[in-house]
């Protein structure tokens, strides 16, 4: 069965499930996510790696303006894909809850904790009518007391924890390299390495330029850093001079 409804079916409205128990609107929202560029994360002993693809739709836009990659707090960061306007607004949430828990318990607030709650505000957007899903899905990625953790939320409101996960339209490219190279003894040079060729080879199967963007957490300082375009470079040169 096509993913799609009958038009003027059971799509029309948010509340309103289809007899074999789907809520369109929130397949919809899906298929937005699965279509926008790749986001990934990889997460090892030293710390966590997230990584997104960046599309630069005019020569006149700032090519160092990312709308991905965001810090949430000092030891998190997120990357998104789907809608960047709704990404904007549960990210700007997360940043906020952050910060409250720090002023509440005067401590960082664990990275379950922030994913969550942003699940529970994308859910509540499929459950009540004259609203629409968040049409977006994001990685959080970050070190707390228990270490390096990964945890996406998609636009169900429902939230996982991974490992090493892509998300997007290069999902099932980055996935296969995944499954196949990570170790859970990963150092986090090894990581960064692994996130880049998984976006190259997911760009190069489009048959597009290699533009991409990283920030990492280390475990020694659990501080978020966007990674500069010089080292990018760095990681971009080895990846495609090693032929892999």
């Amino acid at each position: 069965m096509s993913v799609f409804a009958v038009p003027g079916a059971y799509d029309r409205a948010i509340t309103v499930f289809s007899p074999d128990g789907r809520l369109f609107q929130v397949e919809y929202a899906l298929e937005t996510v699965n279509r926008g560029p790749t986001i990934i994360g990889v997460s090892c002993p030293e710390g966590v790696v997230i990584g997104a693809e960046e599309k630069v739709e005019s020569k006149l836009q700032d090519p160092n303006f990312s709308q991905k990659i965001y810090e949430v707090d000092g030891h998190i960061g997120a990357a998104v894909v789907g809608i960047s306007s709704d990404a904007r607004i549960l990210i700007d949430e997360s940043r906020i809850y952050s910060q409250s828990n720090r002023l509440m318990y005067d401590e960082p607030i664990d990275v379950e904790i922030v994913t969550k709650r942003i699940g529970d505000v994308m859910q509540l957007y499929t459950q009540h009518a004259g609203v629409r899903p968040f049409g977006v899905s994001i990685i959080f990625g970050g070190v707390d007391q228990s270490g390096a953790r990964l945890f996406t939320t998609d636009p169900s409101g429902s939230y996982r924890s991974y490992k090493a996960v892509a998300i997007g339209i290069g999902k099932e490219t980055a996935e296969n390299i995944l499954r196949e190279e990570y170790r859970d003894d990963l150092t986090l040079e090894e990581a960064i390495k692994l996130a880049v060729k998984c976006l190259v080879k997911s760009l190069k199967a489009r048959d597009e330029p290699p533009k991409i963007k990283l920030a990492i957490v280390p475990s020694a300082t659990k501080t978020f850093r966007l990674l500069s375009d010089e080292e990018t470079q760095k990681y971009l040169a080895e990846v495609l001079g090693s032929g892999t």
